[in-house]
């Protein structure tokens, strides 16, 4: 089983310490988005946790927390994204200097390799033209070469509750800005991928890949993972499937382009209902749920094991 932590909010940076005292005592409580009365049980073990990915935009809250998730035997890895929006985009985050210090520990800890970086989405509007993406692209990899394998980039879509705030690139833009990207990743040898881009942009430089990657996953664990697509993804990702233990509308970032916010107050209630002492992610449950076990067994197959892979 594969744990995504997570696409609906920032555990890294929001809830490290509930994070690791559901690890610890093994097990997890995650209602369901569109029906809370409906929820699914987690059980959290090294032995059928083949890998965590970690979804963040700034993990500093859980770097001294690593030791003891290493501790726990679990096998891990980060997907960072970093852009280089302003306030007016990303209003709640930390300056940019010490977000870039933040990635170069947490690589430095884990390992280029553990530490993709996410430069997405990409939009051009206002004061953000493709040549600014690109000078501020540029500063970024500059600062991040040698810390990263590889960078994910990908360009703005619409959601129903974002569409007044921002606004959709051309085909034309989308191919000059992926072009430009491309030049500049491969003079700092950092390749470039997109994940859940629509256009093939492997003209332009960028390649496929995926978030929740097979090839990653595989290399990190040491063993062949007998996992499919991600059915609840868009056709175009390949990100293998896994299980999500974050909730929608408890990510206080407050970015813009977000698509796992509808309201700024519902955020402040659930961060408000939190408790690290409780099983699910914001308030407790009320036990009157309909509970399903969504566990899922290892993915690796114990008969083979990949031959670079170390004991």
């Amino acid at each position: 089983m594969i744990i995504s932590a997570s696409r609906r909010t920032d555990i890294p940076a929001f809830y490290s310490d509930w994070l690791l005292r559901r690890l610890e005592e093994g097990h997890v409580f995650v209602p369901n988005p569109w029906n809370p009365q409906q929820a699914g049980t987690v059980r959290l073990t090294p032995e059928n946790v083949d890998c965590i990915m970690f979804w963040t935009k700034n993990p500093e809250p859980m770097l001294d927390k690593l030791a003891r998730l290493d501790a726990l035997g679990y096998r891990y890895y980060f997907s960072f994204t970093l852009t280089s929006y302003g306030c007016d985009i990303e209003k709640a985050l930390p300056p940019k200097a010490r977000l870039v210090e933040s990635f170069r520990r947490l690589a430095e800890r884990l390992g280029p390799a553990r530490v993709d970086w996410r430069f997405d989405p990409i939009m051009v509007q206002g004061d953000y033209s493709i040549q600014w993406h690109l000078e501020r692209f540029d500063e970024l990899c500059a600062s991040l070469s040698g810390y990263t394998e590889r960078c994910i980039v990908n360009f703005i879509k619409s959601y129903r509750h974002i569409a007044s705030r921002i606004t959709l690139m051309s085909d034309e833009a989308i191919r000059e800005t992926a072009l430009g990207l491309a030049q500049v990743a491969a003079a700092h040898a950092i390749p470039l991928y997109s994940c859940t881009e629509q256009r093939d942009l492997r003209e332009q430089g960028i390649g496929f890949s995926a978030c929740i990657d097979r090839e990653k996953i595989e290399s990190l664990t040491g063993w062949p993972i007998a996992a499919r697509k991600d059915p609840g993804q868009p056709a175009i990702c390949k990100c293998l499937e896994s299980v999500d233990i974050g909730m929608y509308g408890t990510c206080p970032h407050a970015c813009t382009y977000c698509y796992a916010t509808m309201s700024d107050g519902a955020v402040r209630r659930r961060m408000n209902a939190h408790d690290p002492a409780s099983p699910m992610l914001t308030g407790w449950p009320t036990g009157t749920e309909r509970v399903t076990d969504r566990t899922r067994p290892s993915l690796r197959d114990p008969q083979l094991r990949l031959p670079s892979s170390r004991p």
